[in-house]
């Protein structure tokens, strides 16, 4: 049974002629039987929706498509990714720990937060060089929410032609604001530039603004989450949208030396090899080199049973990982 706050809000909006604020009621609403598995009762619900914005569809600004008939062409701009993350194979600053956990307290609780006519936040901006963990964070986020992560495919969705884009995001938006997941964007910088660059086209400026209207009109039960390796090219606009702003930096060699230890309690794997002095060899690389170098060493590992010598193995992958990363910036 849906929300009493709902039905509500859902009565008062029919009653007054707001055919706007109606809609997201319902949208609320198929949500919440989503998340309960009441898929029959949801999917009826979608399509009385469905049909009430096919005769008002005019005097609903922006919203010009059908969900039901768009979801299979939102499936194209979407990948839904396959969640293997949790907070507690991550290594994170207390600073970023603490808003985390605000977070999520906020989106559990969001009934009580809505008896005071609050929201919960729901909209992410992640800073940080590549590998220290923005993709690994929405996944675990996902996993602490039990709700799904999609990620944005820019081939699919940035189009060639005037207005293409936008559409296509109008498209997207509408898919996932019926739903309680994660929307996350990552590389948002490659649609989130700032609209006074003089080297980019009109185009992308009138995308940057649609894309603002859109994430403002989406429900906190969707949290958006972006994630950025260059702060500095995102539109000062975007920044002001985002409640929470999160950086998260190069690992240190306390923070490796924690994640070796939590890489050898998860998998049982000894090192045979002081986690300080490793953690020192592995200093200044991220936390995605950092995870493939110690993957390596265990295949090694499990493939040289039952004869072998881990701390040899640890020895020629660091050679390795020194030569891989060369050539990479090379």
């Amino acid at each position: 049974m849906a929300r009493a706050d709902l039905i509500l809000d859902l009565i008062k909006n029919s009653f007054a002629g707001n055919k706007y604020q109606f809609k997201k009621v319902v949208e609320a609403m198929i949500a919440e039987e989503r998340s309960k598995q009441h898929l029959q009762l949801a999917d009826k619900l979608q399509m009385e929706l469905d049909a009430m914005l096919r005769s008002a569809e005019k005097d609903i600004q922006g919203r010009n498509a059908a969900s039901a008939a768009v979801a299979p062409v939102v499936n194209n701009f979407l990948q839904e990714v396959a969640v293997r993350k949790s907070f507690d194979d991550m290594v994170l600053p207390s600073d970023v720990k603490k808003m985390t956990e605000e977070l999520i307290e906020e989106q559990f609780r969001a009934d009580v937060l809505r008896s005071y006519s609050l929201e919960p936040r729901h909209k992410i901006m992640l800073i940080g060089e590549p590998g220290t963990g923005k993709t690994s964070y929405a996944e675990a986020l996902a996993e602490r929410l039990m709700i799904p992560l999609y990620m944005v495919r820019y081939d699919a969705l940035i189009g060639s032609y005037l207005g293409e884009t936008a559409m296509r995001l109008r498209q997207l938006f509408d898919f996932v604001s019926t739903r309680k997941c994660i929307l996350f964007f990552d590389e948002f910088d490659t649609i989130g530039k700032e609209r006074g660059d003089s080297h980019e086209l009109g185009e992308i400026k009138r995308v940057v603004s649609s894309l603002l209207m859109m994430t403002d009109s989406l429900p906190s039960y969707t949290i958006v989450i972006g994630a950025s390796n260059h702060a500095e090219l995102l539109d000062k606009a975007v920044w002001r949208r985002f409640q929470i702003r999160i950086e998260l930096p190069m690992p240190d060699k306390s923070s490796i030396k924690q994640w070796l230890e939590l890489f050898s309690q998860k998998y049982a794997l000894d090192f045979q090899y002081d986690l300080s002095k490793l953690a020192t060899e592995l200093e200044g690389y991220n936390f995605g080199d950092i995870e493939t170098f110690s993957l390596t060493v265990m295949r090694r590992h499990v493939l040289a049973l039952p004869d072998n010598n881990v701390k040899d193995i640890v020895k020629a992958e660091l050679v390795n990982l020194k030569l891989n990363v060369t050539q990479d910036k090379n």
